[in-house]
């Protein structure tokens, strides 16, 4: 899906070159600024005004991140970002002008990887695909993106799937993961069996430490043991540590 072009340093285009599709419709920001600018930075850009339009599509032409509006008129764009999240690993990157806090965080936990507000910064929405695409990249193929991402396949039983999407049990069954729980688990299986402190999960969700609330994050845990225990009937070794965080014991 992707292939890497060899460009001078500094570019985005030095990063693998990617499919984006911009699901907007205001067709003066879709045709006038955002797909043009993703272009100029070395992307391939098709736009959508309409759901319907990037789902047919889809049948056809696979892309590597959808950039979309979550005020659409035919459908919620939260409601497009779980129907690409549950078809693919496509990375989704949120653009609105809402303000909504509640909204903005169920977005990221259910489907988004990305949240952006209006007015648009180019040069904001092209380093947060470029952002995404490194961490899939890296991913997908193996190579050490940082300490959170690396490898995925260190556990001997349990695991997460190549695109990180997809909790695998011993028993070979998988269950989806969301956002959230992918991020938390991608930190837990790259610390090797080492417990992994409450800032450094917090931090790897994206979230300022000082203001996030702690009691998010075990409800986040026990929510994610629950949904492993009830979906594939094994009990996920994640337990708490003491006055320090978590460790997942594979």
């Amino acid at each position: 899906m992707l292939e890497r072009q060899a460009v001078a340093p500094g570019s985005n285009a030095e990063l693998p070159r990617a499919r984006i599709a911009v699901l907007e419709d205001d067709d003066a920001l879709r045709e006038d600024i955002l797909i043009p600018g993703l272009s100029a930075r070395g992307f391939e850009v098709e736009g959508f005004a309409h759901p319907t339009g990037l789902y047919r599509r889809l049948l056809v032409v696979s892309f590597d991140v959808v950039v979309l509006d979550i005020g659409l008129p035919e459908e919620h764009g939260l409601s497009v970002a779980r129907q690409l999240r549950a078809g693919s690993p496509i990375g989704i990157v949120v653009l609105t002008g809402r303000g909504d806090r509640a909204e903005q965080l169920r977005g990221l936990d259910e489907a988004a990887d990305a949240w952006l507000t209006k007015p648009v910064d180019m040069a904001i929405v092209a380093a947060t695909i470029g952002s995404l695409l490194r961490r899939v990249s890296m991913v997908d193929t193996g190579l050490p993106a940082d300490s959170a991402t690396d490898a995925i396949v260190m556990a001997a039983q349990w695991r997460l799937s190549a695109g990180g999407w997809k909790l695998l049990a011993p028993s070979g069954r998988a269950i989806d993961l969301s956002r959230s729980e992918r991020c938390i688990l991608q930190r837990l299986f790259a610390a090797g069996g080492e417990p992994v402190p409450r800032e450094v999960l917090i931090d790897e969700l994206g979230e300022p430490v000082d203001s996030f609330d702690p009691h998010r994050l075990e409800m986040l845990i026990h929510r994610l043991r629950r949904k492993v225990a009830d979906g594939l009937g094994e009990v996920l070794p994640l337990r708490s540590v003491r006055g320090l965080g978590y460790v997942l014991t594979v």
